[in-house]
């Protein structure tokens, strides 16, 4: 039996696990919180100093916690652009997540390269406000001093992979982490050093993409590391997730992602197509809005807390007796409405009661990210299994709602940190090929995520019929937007 590590860097905190590397069994954890000083309105920062991740891993990694590990994975937040100059020092705070800065750069880059489609051609995406090609352009134009200096780049995960190594010559990431970029292509498999320079205004050196069971290096101390993923990846990993499967991610906005044997080129912008951290393939689809539909429904009908508007909508029927709600509350991606509002149709005196209006609000975001999943299905991905994630996951409504909505068995793992399991199934992936004991092509076999499963049964019909109602609705206030 080896010993191995997963290293969870989110946005708001460090977790650590230590497992078997055989079975995948947590032997121990740690945790520390990140700061969030500085954040405009007291939410994240939009610039956060790298130093603070390597403060938190070590906080996290306090007590012996690492005693007797062999080897390391690193899962980190995606999108965390760190620009660094010849001497490998930071030439300003990490840019982080959704920077709502970058908006007007994403657009200016759509129409540099010739529009959405050149773009979802040459990187498999359309560039959005948080990808790091957005933030080089934000750079360029907003502290063209910084950008100059800019000669390196690397993401979160790299920078930390990079720093336990004892900043190396040789700089890496992975296929993972690399396609989130906008200057990586998961289909070809190579950087468009040119989007670099049109965002930047000028090249910069990129980390080398190693392979999925490849190792970064080892420490001195003997402690190997491997290549390390985003945390979307390394969640899919920690999941267990393969073909057939999808995840369904229920955040204020939401996610849909299924495993794909290739990339997916969507001039709609819709998909992004991402790799995963196995050499298989992570399109995604995405929604502006999920949870934050049901905050906005509570709001407006009075209830403390989501747990309250979920009993409150088991007291109606499907179909919200005839209300439909479109959430589309800070206008939409999918589809693609950036500028809408949301609608709710079907008001009839005997609709309006706040039961109905709360499970209205369940059915609308359910279908929301239903229409997703087709988007997906629409392009040949295959999906038979779903696995929902987030807290809302567990609330009744949603459960209630969910199989027959999706038209498919639903998968609701126990709360854990799996992008930190992915990061660790990573390093034993590593360990075993590094030591002959592992196929390099095929990742160790770990026990799955503990799950309650919910199947689509004798609602299917009536799930399928409220469904069509909403799409009824949509098409009536959006004539052909999936179409556009």
């Amino acid at each position: 039996m080896g010993i191995v590590a997963g290293l969870d860097s989110s946005p708001d905190f460090t977790r650590i696990v230590v497992c078997d590397s055989d079975t995948g069994a947590v032997l121990r954890q740690g945790y520390a919180p990140h700061p969030v000083e500085g954040a405009e309105g007291g939410g994240r920062p939009s610039d956060v100093d790298p130093q603070a991740w390597l403060l938190s891993l070590g906080e996290a990694a306090g007590g012996g916690l690492l005693e007797g590990v062999q080897a390391i994975g690193v899962s980190a937040q995606q999108n965390g652009l760190v620009p660094l100059d010849v001497q490998g020092n930071t030439v300003r705070p990490a840019l982080v997540g959704g920077d709502k800065r970058a908006q007007v750069a994403a657009a200016d880059l759509v129409d540099a390269l010739g529009g959405r489609e050149a773009w979802a051609q040459a990187v498999g995406c359309v560039p959005q406000a948080a990808q790091p090609v957005t933030k080089l352009r934000w750079l360029n134009k907003n502290e063209p001093e910084a950008a100059l200096r800019t000669t390196m780049l690397m993401q979160a995960h790299d920078w930390l992979v990079w720093q336990l190594l004892g900043r190396p010559v040789r700089r890496t990431t992975d296929r993972g982490g690399a396609s989130g970029t906008g200057y990586w292509s998961a289909a070809t498999g190579a950087y468009r050093q040119d989007l670099v320079e049109l965002a930047l205004g000028h090249q910069a050196a990129l980390p080398d993409v190693l392979g999925p069971s490849e190792a970064a290096g080892t420490t001195p101390e003997g402690l190997l590391i491997s290549a390390g993923t985003g945390e979307t990846m390394a969640a899919a990993f920690g999941l267990g997730i393969g073909l057939g499967d999808a995840v369904v991610s229920l955040g204020a906005s939401g996610s849909v992602m299924a495993v794909h044997p290739e990339a997916l080129v969507d001039s709609s912008g819709m998909i992004t197509s991402l790799a995963d951290a196995t050499g298989m393939h992570l399109p995604v689809v995405t929604t502006l809005n999920a949870v934050r539909a049901l905050r906005g429904a509570a709001e407006l009908l009075g209830v403390p807390d989501l747990e309250g508007l979920s009993d409150l909508a088991m007291k109606s029927t499907p179909g919200a007796h005839g209300l439909v709600l479109l959430p589309y509350l800070e206008g939409e991606r999918t589809p693609n409405l950036p500028h809408t509002a949301g609608t709710l149709a079907g008001l009839r005196r005997e609709s309006m009661r706040p039961e109905h209006l709360a499970r209205a609000a369940f059915e609308g975001m359910l279908c929301g990210l239903a229409d997703a999943l087709d988007v997906l299905r629409g392009r040949g991905v295959d999906v038979r299994r779903i696995f929902l994630l987030g807290p809302t996951a567990e609330l009744p409504a949603v459960q209630a709602v969910a199989p027959a909505l999706f038209g498919a068995q639903v998968v609701v793992p126990q709360p854990a940190d799996y992008a930190a399991l992915g990061a660790a199934r990573q390093a034993a992936w590593a360990l075993g090929a590094s030591q002959g004991t592992l196929d390099p092509r095929l990742p160790p076999v770990w026990q799955g995520a503990v799950a309650q499963v919910l199947e689509p049964g004798e609602e299917l019909a009536v799930g399928q019929a409220v469904r069509q109602q909403y799409v009824s609705v949509r098409e009536q206030a959006h004539p052909g937007a999936f179409r556009a």
